[in-house]
């Protein structure tokens, strides 16, 4: 070959350079995936595998031992004893109203007055006519007098006294007729003052001053309802009405406490009345009725109340809020934090439960802490982060 001619030749090391930097990028992939799976697998762990890891926060509540009340809580109505719409038995116009609207009449006292002068003439005309028909009797009486001692002597017939006997009976029922239309004029002379029929507080005023009243109107002039006592009737769940009666057979009278819409505020404590004589099936509950004095008018009627009835007192048994409690197939469990922050699972068994604290037998001690509010994030052996005290800085 001419030493002019050109020649062609291929690097040797263009093609393994190449190689090597695919080897290269697939070693750092690769080591880069390894680090994602671990990573993934170290965090579904959690904090059972890593029970020291970052803390939870959680609230909690210490366990206390004494008594607790088990209580029946449900929504009840206050209701009067008896409640009375005040009308008018005579017609006539309204000329005066003596009661004030919210105010406290005791039975018999003044409530309204109907213009009386109506009746105080028919009482006159019926004393009149009882007068003229009792004139009428005596001179009957004494013509009969008169006949019965001539008849004795023979001058007048037998007839004629039999005649005049007769009329001497008609006057003695005319009079009897006079005297009840006397007593019925006095009557609605009466009935002209309307009295209160019960004790109570009456209610709005329904007629004023002035308009004619009729003793066939609906309305009235007001309503009267006794509140001092007075009845509240409320329903329980018919699971709860052995427990109820087993308590009422040992004759006692069970507390009932009357409460607001929110729980917040007493209204007042009476106690059991009355228990109904079936169950409601459209609710499942049975009505109960208690008596309250209500000596400081803290319950008006038709007003809704919630009624707690006191069943039962549970004894030196551990009392916890009742949201602490938790569920499984194997029973009733709580955590309990331990002296390091950590927390237990604890199964407990429960005796009752009354409003927010449940009454715990067994499996917990009194001044235990447990935990109520951040559950979901727990696990056995998990740090918790407890709350600080109130007042406390950073």
């Amino acid at each position: 070959m001419d030493a002019s001619e050109p020649t062609f030749t291929q690097p040797s090391s263009g093609r393994p350079a190449f190689l090597r930097g695919w080897r290269l990028w697939a070693l750092v992939g690769g080591a880069f995936l390894m680090g994602l799976f671990l990573y993934a697998r170290n965090g579904k762990k959690g904090p059972a595998a890593n029970p020291a890891g970052r803390p939870v926060p959680v609230a909690v509540a210490v366990a206390r031992k004494g008594d607790m009340a088990v209580q029946l809580t449900g929504l009840g109505t206050v209701t009067a004893l008896n409640s009375v719409t005040v009308k008018s038995r005579v017609d006539g116009q309204l000329v005066r109203v003596a009661f004030t609207e919210g105010q406290m009449v005791r039975a018999g006292d003044l409530l309204a007055e109907i213009d009386p002068r109506p009746f105080q003439v028919q009482l006159m005309q019926a004393e009149g006519q009882f007068a003229k028909d009792q004139a009428t009797y005596q001179n009957a009486l004494a013509d009969l007098k008169r006949l019965q001692t001539l008849v004795q002597q023979g001058i007048v017939s037998r007839q004629q006294l039999d005649t005049q006997t007769t009329s001497v009976a008609q006057f003695e029922a005319a009079l009897k007729a006079d005297q009840a239309q006397v007593e019925s004029a006095k009557l609605n002379l009466t009935y002209s003052r309307i009295t209160a029929p019960i004790s109570g507080r009456v209610g709005l005023r329904l007629v004023d001053a002035g308009n004619m009243i009729r003793a066939t109107d609906a309305n009235g002039l007001a309503t009267l309802a006794p509140i001092q006592p007075i009845n509240v009737v409320f329903a329980v769940p018919a699971d709860n009405i052995q427990k109820v009666m087993s308590q009422t057979a040992k004759g006692g009278r069970l507390p009932v406490e009357a409460w607001d819409r929110d729980l917040r505020t007493r209204l007042g404590a009476g106690a059991l009345a009355a228990i109904d004589n079936q169950v409601d099936p459209a609710t499942g509950t049975v009505r109960m009725k208690a008596l309250f004095s209500n000596e400081d008018h803290a319950l008006f009627p038709n007003q809704f109340v919630n009624a707690r009835l006191l069943v039962d007192t549970l004894r030196g048994v551990v009392i916890v809020p009742t949201v602490a409690i938790q569920r499984s197939p194997q029973g009733a469990f709580v955590y309990v934090v331990t002296a390091d922050s950590l927390v237990e699972l604890r199964s407990i068994e429960v005796q009752g439960t009354s409003g927010d604290d449940t009454a715990v037998t067994k499996g917990l001690a009194g001044g235990e802490m447990v935990v109520t509010d951040g559950l979901e994030k727990l696990r056995p052996g998990s740090k918790v982060a407890l709350p600080k005290p109130a007042g406390a800085k950073g």
